[in-house]
């Protein structure tokens, strides 16, 4: 069976986590949390970064950074994870759902504008698949309405975009290391703070309100309650695991890289024949493989197309129910047109099975297996 996704562990996981187990906390902050920020700032040149205990966590986070309040508006993609959302709904905010574009899927910035209103606060954007938006569109409105911009790099961790790595792209990038995403620590994230001024309260609000980091510091002797937080520092022992991906960035990277390039000229032919769309990468960005998805021209076909690689045994996946047209969405007062773009994908892109340990010869199975099928369903 060709799964859907599988986490890349080698003996060198192993090895760290014992040792974490052993000779360290097994709470946050120890020695192996420090040694990822070590690589980050070595890979990425990211000089404030905080492990935190999801990718929802490190959003939640940003949302109290930026003081999101009730009755406050934050233009936000339906074509997103529940995470995103979440975040700044717990802070009382009310989402203002914007349509994707047509090539990436992600948040389409010539919309953003028109639905700025004098209740909105911030911009969450998300990188769909590893491909980054079009941010310098995106940060240059902001700046001129006076509003944040949060960047939800969970699926993006080495991709670039005009050069600079997602996730140092606007005053927050949120990190996802869930088992799903290239670089993992089982569940966990990390929230890049881009602005200094940022960082004393983000460490606060990470440690339940303390400033316990001061403690591990030496600067104070015990800690006190200094703002509101909760627990969202990982166990350092889940930071052993993700300095052992990062360790291996470069094999991850490549193996990843290689297979999304496997299937984007194997369905090249399936293309031409208008059998699906493949995915798009615009000028400006560099993906990490993350993700391979591809548009069917009807829900059916997709539907056809699921049952049909199933029985090769490849397990592919539709990946989001727009939020806007979702169960929550719809109590919030949203309805299916709202995001017509993003409503019709929603019904046609189906995501490929894609990971590390993939071989090429798998993927290339793949390939040959979803044009066969097609040529079967589109003509029959």
């Amino acid at each position: 069976m060709i799964r859907f996704t599988k986490s890349s562990v080698t003996d060198l996981e192993e090895k760290y986590v014992v040792d974490a187990l052993h000779n360290g906390l097994l709470s946050g902050d120890g020695r192996y949390t420090e040694k990822v920020y070590e690589q980050f700032k070595k890979r990425f040149g990211i000089e404030r970064m905080l492990l935190t205990t999801s990718g929802t966590t490190a959003l939640e986070m940003a949302s109290i950074l930026v003081e999101l309040e009730p009755g406050d508006e934050v233009i936000v993609p339906s074509f997103t994870f529940s995470s995103t959302v979440n975040a700044f709904l717990l802070r009382g905010a009310k989402p203002v759902f914007c349509d994707i574009r047509k090539d990436t899927m992600n948040i389409d910035e010539n919309l953003i504008e028109n639905l700025i209103t004098p209740k909105t606060k911030a911009i969450y954007c998300v990188d769909y698949a590893g491909i980054p938006c079009d941010i310098d569109k995106i940060n240059e409105i902001a700046n001129r309405h006076g509003l944040f911009v949060i960047e939800d790099a969970a699926q993006a961790v080495g991709s670039k975009y005009k050069g600079k790595y997602c996730g140092t792209l606007t005053e927050f990038g949120c990190y996802s290391f869930h088992e799903t995403k290239n670089y993992v620590m089982g569940e966990g994230g990390g929230i890049v703070i881009n602005e200094e001024k940022y960082m004393e309260r983000a460490e606060i609000i990470r440690e339940k309100g303390t400033n316990r980091r001061n403690v591990l510091r030496g600067l104070v002797d015990k800690y006190t309650w200094h703002d509101i937080g909760s627990s969202f520092l990982p166990s350092d022992v889940l930071a052993a695991i993700l300095y052992a991906q990062m360790e291996r960035y470069d094999e991850i990277m490549e193996k990843r890289v290689n297979i999304w390039n496997i299937y984007h000229e194997g369905l090249k032919e399936a293309e031409s024949k208008g059998f699906l769309r493949r995915s798009v990468v615009p000028d400006y960005a560099e993906h990490n493989g993350h993700m391979y998805n591809i548009i069917l021209p009807t829900e059916k076909i997709r539907t056809k197309l699921i049952a049909a690689l199933k029985e090769k045994e490849i397990i592919s996946y539709i990946c989001y129910v727009p939020l806007h047209s979702a169960p929550m969405g719809m109590k919030l007062g949203y309805k299916p047109e709202d995001c017509p773009v993003t409503e019709d994908y929603g019904k046609r892109v189906l995501r490929l099975p894609l990971y590390a340990d993939m071989t090429g010869e798998d993927a290339e199975f793949v390939a040959e297996s979803v044009y066969d099928a097609l040529g079967r369903i589109v003509c029959s």
